[in-house]
């Protein structure tokens, strides 16, 4: 509470300043209409929660002459209650909404208030002009209590008979309570938010809980990823999450023990299909107590499948690749030992000769076999962006291609769909530009650009390496012709058979010592 000094130094102030203690005090500074609306407008929560505690004292002192008023930061009157008696009583004395409290006025409890930030009252004799001296002015601080800041002051006036020093310890009380107010308002708002925008999204699934784990808000998504429809999931509502199996796990870890839960990968079997996501599960503090706990769930189940699939890629062209190494190993020996066998057929028994061809026909099998060893057996045809797969394949091996030196320019000046097999046709841009960084021991320069022309969706890779002969361009896609000394081949070759698999074409030109340019076409969706 302020002390008799500071009124005693705001009355020295006020003589001066030469304020004539018998006139009425003026007011000089106040707000138009269009400001005390707009202030109005940035305070009207502050106003909204006051009036509620406002008009509940107003109503248990009904008939005393008692006025509140409310001002903001700086000092202004923004809006009064009262009994009407004391209303017209302060209105003749020139207080109405939109004027300030400073401390040019006089000594005013308002204007103390806001510069000590204490709560005061000035009861008779302790205001400057005389005028006031029949009535007693409390005033307390109102701040904002997540971070402390001054939002403005609530003020109370009565008369001097009913004067009391509880009603400033009353005032501070009502002031206290209108502050936890706001401050549950404004989190309530912010929780609010969060929940809608966690809520309202389309690529998680979201679970809400209290401390205790009782499940507050569910979305749509996880309702789906547990098994029940969307107008199903007001079931979960009030449910304890400690109940949702291997998610309800990571929720007991967060709530009982205090460990956070990121990037946990789960699998749930919904609908007889097993999926997989990635689960977060976090806690929310306010000050140090733990009030949510959110869960998220994102599908992941494309991802990994995408993942099995490129294991599996890797894994058939490697073996393909061995494959056709060890076939074509194998048939040169074996054409030796046919052609020598066809040579003594006259001198050797009829029924060791049949049964040799026959076994050798069948090693010949055999070794085809090997030859279509990972070579795709169910091929699903998609619309798919070209410049994505092209895309994916670049930054594969973009690393491979830096450690040697090789700068990889990317022009896609126009991209379009193609309907094909997204793994073929990954192995076709794969076979090439391995085939480019080949070329360019030495380092170099691979341009890959992407256009449309005639309905085709065209990509052409383009390096500066060692390029090759006619009689080499020639013979390209020709099984096992390579100019590789550990090369088999076979990947032109497949390269070839995928891009007529899919109706396009193949355009390859180089010049020796200049480059190589291989053009791919696929027609468009």
């Amino acid at each position: 509470m302020i002390n008799n000094n500071l009124v005693i130094n705001s009355h020295n102030q006020c003589r001066l300043r030469g304020l004539n203690p018998d006139a009425l005090p003026e007011y000089t500074e106040w707000l138009s209409s269009e400001e005390l609306e707009t202030r109005r407008t940035i305070y009207k929560d502050v106003i909204r929660v006051i009036s509620v505690f406002v008009d509940k004292f107003l109503s248990s002192v009904s008939g005393d002459p008692f006025f509140v008023a409310i001002t903001d930061n700086k000092g202004y009157i923004l809006e009064f209650k009262g009994n009407p008696s004391i209303i017209s009583k302060v209105r003749q004395l020139g207080i109405t909404e939109g004027v300030r409290f400073s401390e040019e006025l006089s000594t005013n409890s308002v204007d103390l208030c806001l510069r000590n930030k204490l709560p005061v009252q000035l009861v008779g004799e302790d205001h400057f002009h005389k005028v006031l001296h029949q009535l007693a002015c409390y005033t307390a601080p109102i701040h904002a209590e997540d971070n402390g800041q001054m939002l403005g002051t609530l003020s109370l006036m009565t008369d001097i008979q009913s004067a009391h020093p509880h009603l400033l310890a009353l005032l501070c009380t009502i002031v206290d309570s209108i502050e936890r107010e706001l401050l549950l308002i404004k989190h309530n708002t912010q929780l609010q938010i969060l929940n809608q925008v966690l809520l309202e999204t389309n690529y998680y699934g979201v679970i809400i809980t209290d401390a205790r784990g009782s499940i507050l808000e569910i979305n749509d998504n996880s309702a789906l990823i547990l098994g029940k429809s969307i107008h199903e999931k007001r079931l979960f509502a009030g449910t304890s999450v400690f109940a949702m199996g291997r998610i309800g796990s990571y929720f007991e870890r967060v709530i009982l023990h205090g460990k956070s839960c990121v990037g946990e990968e789960i699998s749930i079997t919904v609908a007889d299909k097993l999926n997989y996501y990635m689960l977060d599960v976090v806690p929310i503090y306010d000050n140090e107590q733990l009030i949510r706990v959110v869960g998220s769930l994102r599908d992941i189940t494309q991802m990994k499948m995408a993942e099995e699939l490129l294991r599996n890629s890797e894994k058939l062209g490697f073996a393909g690749q061995l494959a056709g190494s060890i076939a074509h190993e194998i048939r040169n020996p074996m054409t030796t030992v046919k052609g020598i066998l066809q040579l003594s057929s006259k001198t050797t028994n009829p029924h060791y000769y049949n049964l040799m061809m026959s076994e050798l026909e069948r090693m010949n099998a055999i070794v085809g076999e090997f030859l279509i060893l990972g070579r795709p057996q169910a091929l699903q045809y998609k619309d798919e962006e070209c410049a994505i797969i092209l895309q994916e394949v670049l930054s594969v091996l973009e690393m491979q291609f830096e450690m040697n030196g090789i700068v990889i320019r990317s022009e896609f000046m126009e991209a379009t769909t193609i309907l094909c097999d997204r793994d073929q046709v990954k192995q076709v841009f794969l076979n090439i530009l391995k085939n480019a960084l080949e070329a360019l021991p030495f380092g170099g320069e691979v341009i890959v650009r992407l256009d449309v022309i005639d309905r085709y969706q065209r990509i052409r890779f383009i390096d500066n390496g060692v390029g090759m002969t006619e009689e080499v361009k020639q013979r390209i896609g020709q099984p096992f012709h390579t100019t590789r000394r550990d090369g088999n081949g076979l990947g032109m070759m497949m390269v070839d058979k995928i891009v007529a698999s899919h109706e396009g074409r193949l355009v390859v030109s180089s010049e020796l010592g200049i480059g190589t340019s291989v053009e791919v076409w696929f027609p468009a969706s």
